[in-house]
């Protein structure tokens, strides 16, 4: 299976939202840049901020005074994943070899994307995306290549991407680094598709890495450079040479984007408001009837979405340290307020998949932030019951079809889980783990989407399977489930404190009353 890096896998696990961009690439094997590229730039978005000190996050190209380029997948950084919008605190260093100074520094004011990793016709080889500056830049522009570049055509690859393999400053170049290379048959890329070129040294120790996505491949026309193509991903089994999506083949839409012949709508965004998006998984922040305004802040997912090792199957995770950033996002999904998670008050995954952290900030500091906080629901989810998925990407229209008694899946069993319809206008999948099912007043959480079964097996990871009274197991590829979590409000107490032993609270580690 092909294996696509864009820059957001270093700060995160390996699974993301769905639709959600997933890494950036870099120049391994190459050196400092022995010339100047003025048309070169580095993609420093705010948000989400790369983990290097000098925010550099993709690469761009300058195509003309007002508009650069870059791969979709960089443009894909925004919070819901739009084609074309209006993004926040994006900016690009360009006609500079440093990241950190000279050149001109030009506020992103626009995004357009010639496809996203959405597209039912398809993504790979049209991995282009476009930014408009608010001001112009002096930077000269660099040409698009004429044509296709043929096959062991001499080619250079500039960027600033991770020059090795440990996610550590001091593979964060900040001078710009190059290399020289080919184009490579198509053969030499075992996951090529359509409109790619295959390039880069045939063992992969010269090459594009990590962070270089959106990064040039230049060939020589004339006495100048022209750019061929931009880094969209490496190939899976082993070391190769790197995938760039041949933007020769898309010169019509690029030049008709700069030249406003064609303008692409912007995308209506969808309202995500107090999604916090935990990078591979989904959270919300939650308060109980107990709450106050003076209350450490609580924040809910599931418990498999928590850091380090999962609760064992029959066992809790009960006042375990912490160390997560938290942002809570405004209707467009952009961070309305950061918190952190400095405990992690409760998870498990048996009976339910749920886990609480505590935040270092309180109810009264987010309401003062604007930040939105959901009510914890009380009452059981039932069949029929419709309600709301908060995934991070757009909300999601769902009823509950069933109740099921037990749920298994790796090892674990869930009870009481809710099995939901899913369609085009309600569904779940690897990244969404933890996602709010909000209930029709908009405000109160009924449930929390935990798992899909995805290939059909029984019973195993990512294939939970349903067990009836006689123990009968039935696994259906495409189901999607959530948990309750009408139990959690009884075991909390003022001050976002848990209490095991709490009347009512039937949490996995509770102590049975006498």
């Amino acid at each position: 299976m092909r294996k696509r890096s864009f820059f957001l896998a270093v700060l995160c696990a390996p699974v993301l939202a769905v639709g959600a961009a997933v890494p950036a690439q870099a120049i391994m094997g190459g050196h400092d840049s022995t010339e100047a590229y003025p048309f070169m730039g580095s993609f420093q978005p705010e948000y989400p901020a790369p983990p290097r000190a000098d925010g550099h996050g993709c690469g761009v190209e300058v195509l003309a005074p007002q508009w650069v380029m870059t791969a979709s997948h960089c443009a894909g950084k925004n919070p819901t994943n739009a084609r074309n919008g209006v993004p926040r605190g994006w900016k690009v260093r360009v006609g500079s070899a440093d990241t950190t100074s000279g050149g001109e520094v030009a506020e992103i004011d626009h995004y357009y994307r010639l496809a996203t990793n959405n597209d039912d016709h398809g993504f790979w080889g049209k991995d282009i995306g476009l930014f408009h500056l608010r001001t112009p830049v002096r930077a000269k522009p660099v040409r698009i290549a004429s044509s296709t570049p043929r096959e062991n055509t001499p080619t250079r690859i500039i960027g600033w991407g991770m020059t090795c393999n440990e996610v550590e400053q001091q593979c964060y170049p900040k001078r710009l680094q190059e290399a020289d290379t080919a184009i490579r048959p198509a053969s030499a890329c075992s996951a090529i598709s359509e409109g790619e070129l295959c390039i880069g040294s045939r063992d992969g120790k010269v090459g594009a890495a990590n962070m270089d996505s959106g990064g040039p491949a230049l060939v020589r026309e004339g006495a100048g450079w022209a750019v061929a193509g931009v880094v969209s991903g490496q190939n899976g089994g082993g070391p190769q040479p790197t995938l760039y999506t041949d933007v020769t083949r898309h010169a019509d839409w690029i030049n008709g984007v700069i030249s406003g012949k064609i303008v692409p709508p912007d995308d209506v965004i969808p309202d995500v408001e107090g999604v916090a998006d935990l990078m591979n998984c989904i959270g919300s922040v939650v308060r109980t009837p107990a709450s106050r305004p003076q209350d450490p802040a609580l924040l809910l997912t599931n418990g498999h979405c928590v850091e380090g090792d999962r609760p064992a199957p029959d066992a809790a995770l009960v006042d375990q340290p912490a160390d997560r950033s938290v942002p809570i996002g405004d209707r467009q999904g952009y961070p309305k307020a950061m918190a952190k998670a400095n405990r992690l008050v409760y998870a498990t995954m048996t009976g339910t998949d749920v886990a609480l952290y505590r935040l270092d900030r309180t109810y009264g500091q987010l309401a003062a932030a604007g930040a939105k906080v959901f009510q914890l629901g009380t009452t059981p989810i039932k069949a029929g019951d419709r309600f709301t998925m908060k995934d991070g990407l757009r909300p999601y229209s769902c009823s509950a079809e069933a109740v099921v008694g037990h749920l298994r899946e790796g090892g674990y069993q869930l009870d009481n889980s809710i099995r939901y319809v899913t369609s085009p206008n309600c569904s779940g999948g690897h990244g969404t783990s933890g996602s709010a099912l909000v209930g029709p007043d908009g405000t109160t959480v009924v449930s929390i989407h935990n798992t899909h079964n995805d290939d059909g097996e029984k019973c195993t990871d990512n294939n939970p399977c349903e067990v009836d009274a006689d123990g009968k197991e039935t696994s259906v590829k495409g189901r999607t489930y959530g948990q309750q979590v009408a139990g959690l409000a009884a075991c909390l107490t003022e001050g976002s404190t848990l209490d095991l032993t709490r009347p009512g609270c039937a949490l996995t580690g509770a102590k049975p009353k006498h």
